[in-house]
Formats: C-alpha cells, sequence, structure tokens
C-alpha cells in the first residue's frame, strides 16, 4: 500500500511538470502569435504611401556641447520589397556632399552604400559594419533601414503605458545576421500602431540606447510620422535627436532616383 501511495504520488508530480509544460508551451506559443500580428498590423497600416521627403536636422550631444548637421531625406516604397532611403548632407560643409543609400529586403541582408565626396567615390557597406555608428551619431547604419516583417521573430510581452498612451509591448528578435542587438523592445500604441519607444539590448543582454519618437502627425488622412526621433546611448550617455521637417509624401519618385550613380548625383 505504501509503495502504490508513493508511485501515485510519482505519478501525479510528473502529469503536473507536463501539464505545466503544456501550459508553458501554449502560452510561449500565443505571445508569438500575437506579437506576429502585431507587427503585421503595424506594417499593413502603413503601406501605401508611395514615397516622402523630408529635411533633417541632427543635433549630436556629448558632455555639454553639440554638433549639428542638416539633411536631405527621400524614400521610395515598393510593392515587392522593402524600401529604398537615400539620406544627403547639406551642412557642415566638411561633410556636405556625402550620401547614404539603403536598400531594404525582405528577405537576405539590406544592402547600402556610402558616397564620400572627398574621394569622388562610392563605397558599399558590409554588412559586418552597420553595426557602427552613422557619421558620428547614435543611430547605426542598421537603424536606416525599414523594418519588414520577416526579418524578425516576435513576441507579445503584454501592455504598458508610454507618453500617456496604452501600449503593446513587443520584443523584436532579429532573425537575420550581424545585427549590433540581441534583442529590442518596441512599445507600439494600441490606436494606430505607432511606435512610441524602443529599447535596444546588446549580446550581453543589456540595455544599450533607447529611441523615443514624439510628435507624430498624421499624412494624407492616413499615415503618421514623428517630428523628431531622440537616441540615447546608455553606456556613455550621448545623444541623437533627429528634427523632421517639410514631410511630403506621393512625390513623384520612382527608382531611377534610387540608384548608385544618383547617389553620386546627390550633392
Amino acid at each position: 500500500m505504501k509503495g502504490n501511495n508513493l508511485f501515485m504520488k510519482y505519478f501525479l508530480a510528473c502529469l503536473l511538470v507536463s501539464l505545466l509544460f503544456v501550459s508553458t508551451q501554449s502560452f510561449a506559443n500565443d505571445a508569438a502569435r500575437i506579437g506576429l500580428e502585431i507587427a503585421r498590423e503595424a506594417d499593413r497600416r502603413d503601406q501605401g504611401f508611395a514615397d516622402l521627403t523630408a529635411n533633417i536636422t541632427m543635433i549630436i550631444k556629448q558632455d555639454g556641447s553639440q554638433q549639428q548637421r542638416e539633411l536631405k531625406f527621400s524614400a521610395l516604397e515598393l510593392n515587392d520589397d522593402g524600401e529604398k532611403r537615400l539620406f544627403v548632407f547639406r551642412h557642415p560643409a566638411d561633410i556636405k556632399g556625402t550620401a547614404v543609400l539603403n536598400y531594404s529586403h525582405i528577405k537576405g541582408d539590406d544592402d547600402q552604400w556610402i558616397f564620400l565626396p572627398a574621394f569622388k567615390r562610392v563605397k558599399r557597406i558590409s554588412s559586418a559594419n552597420k553595426t557602427t555608428p552613422f557619421v558620428g551619431s547614435e543611430f547605426a547604419y542598421e537603424d536606416l533601414v525599414s523594418i519588414e516583417v520577416p526579418k524578425y521573430h516576435y513576441l507579445y510581452l503584454g501592455d504598458e503605458e508610454i507618453q500617456g498612451q496604452s501600449c503593446f509591448k513587443v520584443q523584436f528578435t532579429p532573425s537575420y545576421e550581424n545585427s549590433g542587438y540581441s534583442r529590442q523592445i518596441v512599445y507600439l500604441d494600441k490606436q494606430y500602431y505607432r511606435i512610441l519607444k524602443v529599447d535596444f539590448f546588446d549580446h550581453q543582454n543589456a540595455l544599450f540606447k533607447t529611441l523615443t519618437a514624439n510628435g507624430y502627425k498624421q499624412y494624407l488622412g492616413k499615415y503618421w510620422r514623428p517630428d523628431s526621433l531622440h537616441m540615447v546611448n546608455h553606456r556613455d550617455n550621448r545623444q541623437t535627436i533627429m528634427q523632421w521637417q517639410n514631410i511630403k509624401m506621393k512625390n513623384g519618385l520612382s527608382q531611377r532616383d534610387f540608384t548608385v550613380m544618383a547617389l553620386k548625383r546627390s550633392r
């Protein structure tokens, strides 16, 4: 009888462990599914803007001093791939004419080139170098490309209030190689699915940088864009602010405006 009781206790313990495992797996699967659905919905709501142009003022702050740079930005939406983006520096004089061209891809490595006017040449940026700072700012080259849904794994972590708004809290884990981040915690407001905040974690799982997006405005009655992006580096407290002005969509741009040859002429 005593042996039967021991067997029954062992059996119940094993059953409990099995149920807990199944429950945990089910919860994880649900969190992954919900996270993916949120990412897809955010992407769906931003489709159809065709192209975009804007002026950017970049302010780099460190140890009480700051540098200011002026850029021209343009982007082209593609139906069967990611976005093409072009950044062209207008000021100051020592960086004027420097331009960066990005091709985001739904699958595979993104393509990036930089034009250096002092050398009159275009240099391809390798995948391994995309974690380096974008012209001394707290934005990495990796941060300049559009977010493509298939290139991440997702996990819904619950809800949280950011900037007084109820937000989805979703973990984005890069599935592509050579990312500078182990994961990103992204906060999207529930009403419009706009990204309000992103926490970036390094490969030691330490909080590396935080991005906040402020001053969202609606364009063409549908598309939301912030007028300020603020990136803080938690390692050294360096900060970079991107202020966006004169945002315009559907300007009639084409792929001819986003070629390597166009990059050379972008000055």
